[in-house]
């Protein structure tokens, strides 16, 4: 995969998170197999953790739907190579269940091969979200 087509696979996914598509329609283009890590505090929210297959992003969007309330999400920049897209940026959510606001920078590291995503994996302050999730 060429570089540009990583940022291209990145982009489309912004696009259907911040869209509004379907989360199965989001996922569908990930492998079956695909490898889902959001490290950090397991258990403190559905998503946080190691996962395997394609329905592992389908229930994260899902989930963050259900669960958070979106401030703000701002992209800083996409990077690519020839086998990875890295999304870098900023967020702040509101855990609906504390009402409390985690503010972090996070990376999310698409790992593409033959056109399709194979591994999803997810960096933030793991330590604030989980602060935030906590009663």
């Amino acid at each position: 995969m060429s570089q540009q087509q990583n940022i291209a696979i990145a982009q489309t996914l912004l696009e259907g998170i911040g869209g509004g598509k379907d989360p199965a329609e989001i996922a569908a283009p990930f492998a079956e197999d695909l490898i889902f890590e959001i490290q950090g505090d397991d258990g403190v929210l559905p998503w946080v953790g190691k996962k395997n297959g394609r329905q592992a992003v389908a229930d994260f969007i899902r989930e963050i739907r259900v669960l958070t309330e979106p401030v703000s999400f701002d992209v800083e920049d996409i990077l690519s190579s020839d086998t990875r897209a890295a999304i870098v940026g900023k967020l702040e959510t509101r855990i609906k269940a504390t009402d409390r606001i985690t503010a972090t920078q996070f990376a999310i590291i698409l790992t593409v091969q033959d056109g399709v995503v194979t591994r999803f994996q997810m960096l933030e302050d793991s330590f604030d979200v989980s602060k935030a999730a906590r009663a």
